[in-house]
């Protein structure tokens, strides 16, 4: 295990010198293992970071975020959606994203937020940690699939990637209103061959696994990522800043 975690680290820094050029970056944070890893890493290895964190008021995100920053005290900036205005936001999104998709719509809202954080900060990067639920059997999809078998895994996770690649296009196609750009070093083609080379129980146990994400989450306590983040189970973004939730009232 201790020869997957120093490889794992190299290969999750290299995926970021080569995909984050500008030192100056905002960090997508939400105060969960994924986030908060690669901000402790950017961190580290010498970029100037901004934590952005986006929810309705006292959403899980920006309680959560605000708690583990409290451990880390990197700079930390918080952007409370106003609901007079979210029903616009989500329909400016939907128009342009000419999607269905509730998780994609979700998502692109989310980021319709972090970057108009970030554009108000001068900040014209934003990373996030996209990529490691796909990789590391984050999401609970990946249990049923593990009652069936690891070629079921690598089938659900390579239809993950798929999506994620995709919407991700369509993310960067509403931040471009404030001329962001959202950077996924983890979701780099070189990174992906790598991660799917580490043994899926290293990723999953079994069908009742509900924390998953274990190398992820050895590797986080192991570069000083505080226990309470290290170790929480996954709250999607579009639940933990509630924007699921106002987004179902508007249908």
């Amino acid at each position: 295990m201790h020869k997957i975690m120093n490889q794992l680290l190299d290969e999750i820094l290299n995926s970021i010198k080569t995909t984050v050029l500008d030192n100056s970056v905002g960090v997508a944070f939400s105060g969960g293992v994924d986030s908060t890893l690669i901000a402790k890493l950017l961190d580290d290895n010498g970029y100037d970071i901004h934590l952005l964190t986006i929810g309705f008021p006292d959403s899980h995100d920006i309680n959560f975020a605000k708690e583990v920053n409290e451990i880390l005290k990197f700079k930390h900036n918080i952007l409370e959606i106003e609901l007079e205005s979210f029903q616009e936001t989500s329909e400016k999104v939907n128009d342009i994203i000419k999607t269905d998709n509730l998780s994609w719509n979700e998502n692109s809202i989310a980021f319709y937020y972090v970057s108009k954080l970030a554009k108000k900060l001068g900040i014209s990067t934003v990373v996030t940690a996209n990529g490691i639920d796909e990789l590391f059997c984050g999401y609970n999809a990946y249990r049923e699939a593990i009652g069936i078998g690891v070629d079921e895994v690598m089938n659900v996770m390579n239809q993950k990637l798929d999506n994620e690649k995709k919407m991700m296009i369509a993310v960067n196609n509403v931040t471009s209103l404030f001329d962001v750009r959202i950077l996924q070093p983890l979701l780099d083609e070189n990174f992906i061959s790598y991660a799917k080379t580490i043994p899926i129980s290293e990723k999953i146990i079994d069908e009742n696994d509900l924390q998953r994400k274990h190398a992820i989450r050895k590797l986080a306590a192991s570069c000083g990522v505080p226990e309470i983040s290290a170790y929480k189970q996954k709250k999607a973004l579009q639940y933990g800043s509630k924007i699921h939730k106002q987004l179902l009232k508007l249908r």
